[in-house]
């Protein structure tokens, strides 16, 4: 009796572990095609020289040392660039994309998906906007709205060449990202937001919780920690993945004086331009640390510890 009942469980364990894998092999599929087998690759290929038309020859860890000693533009400019780019857009933007959701969610409803809707435009058309937008805002001629308020205004008494100065550059690329940051995350941050249970303020306030300020902090924040995560891991991602904006603006890579250049536009300008495949591999390998870094600090701080 007891060896049937125990292959009946054998059986149906290894049933409920087919099915089980069944269900996780679409997943396993697509994250070994697009993420596991892509970053094997991109490692592979930053430990050799490969130039695309001779075979790869193996290099062991020169790229990194050649990176890290010899690549003047990385260490001056690119690497200084992309931090003070992360760190103001990413949580910059993260804040902002917060606070927005936060305001939609206290109007009615037809308003709410009206401006959410305007908001997130911009980040599914921003080359466009960024093009037709921005790019005539900050025009270097007297066409320019922004050269022609200053010379309206006599504070200026010649156009200012805002997108082929290394001076002003970084700041109009940051206000862009910024302007543009509500993406994805912007939407699950409205989505966890309007799910928050009302009866979690209610007992607050009867409680002792006093202004909207603490409401956020006690209610909303720890209400929606999953939201609050992806949002933090969509914020870092597109920090260090929007170096387009930069090369949009001024239409060449590299921008001015390497301005504007962050590490994704390093690894576009020797994996495309120059086909210097391994080192471009060795750039995107270090950026992949860096945003596992960040992410790995975004789960500490909004993942349930129980």
């Amino acid at each position: 009796m007891r060896a049937k009942l125990r292959a009946k469980y054998q059986q149906k364990s290894l049933g409920d572990a087919l099915s089980l894998f069944g269900l996780l092999l679409p997943y396993g599929i697509v994250f070994m095609l697009f993420v596991a087998i892509p970053i094997a690759v991109s490692i592979a290929l930053s430990l050799t020289y490969f130039n695309v038309i001779e075979p790869p020859r193996y290099m062991g860890l020169f790229n990194y040392i050649t990176l890290l000693t010899q690549d003047e533009v990385f260490s001056r400019y690119i690497l200084p660039n992309t931090v003070k780019y992360a760190i103001i857009v990413g949580p910059g933007g993260y804040i902002l994309s917060f606070l927005t959701a936060w305001m939609l969610a206290q109007i009615q409803k037809l308003p709410r998906t009206i401006m959410a809707l305007a908001l997130y435009t911009p980040s599914m058309v921003g080359p466009v906007f960024i093009t037709v937008v921005w790019r005539t805002l900050f025009s270097g001629d007297e066409a320019g709205y922004i050269n022609a308020l200053l010379l309206r205004l006599e504070l200026i008494d010649k156009p200012i060449q805002f997108l082929l100065s290394s001076d002003y550059i970084m700041g109009i690329m940051i206000l862009v990202s910024l302007w543009s940051s509500m993406g994805i995350g912007f939407l699950a941050m409205l989505a966890g937001i309007l799910n928050v249970n009302e009866e979690l303020y209610e007992a607050a306030y009867m409680d002792g919780l006093r202004n909207r300020f603490q409401e956020i902090i006690y209610i909303t924040i720890p209400s929606m920690k999953p939201q609050m995560l992806f949002g933090a891991v969509m914020a870092i991602v597109n920090a260090f993945n929007t170096g387009w904006i930069g090369v949009t603006l001024c239409g060449a890579n590299p921008t001015p004086g390497y301005a504007a250049n962050v590490i994704i536009n390093h690894i576009e300008d020797y994996g495309f331009t120059r086909y210097e495949m391994g080192y471009a591999a060795a750039i995107s390998v270090a950026l992949l640390f860096l945003v596992t870094c960040f992410s790995k600090i975004a789960h500490k701080l909004f993942t349930e510890k129980d």
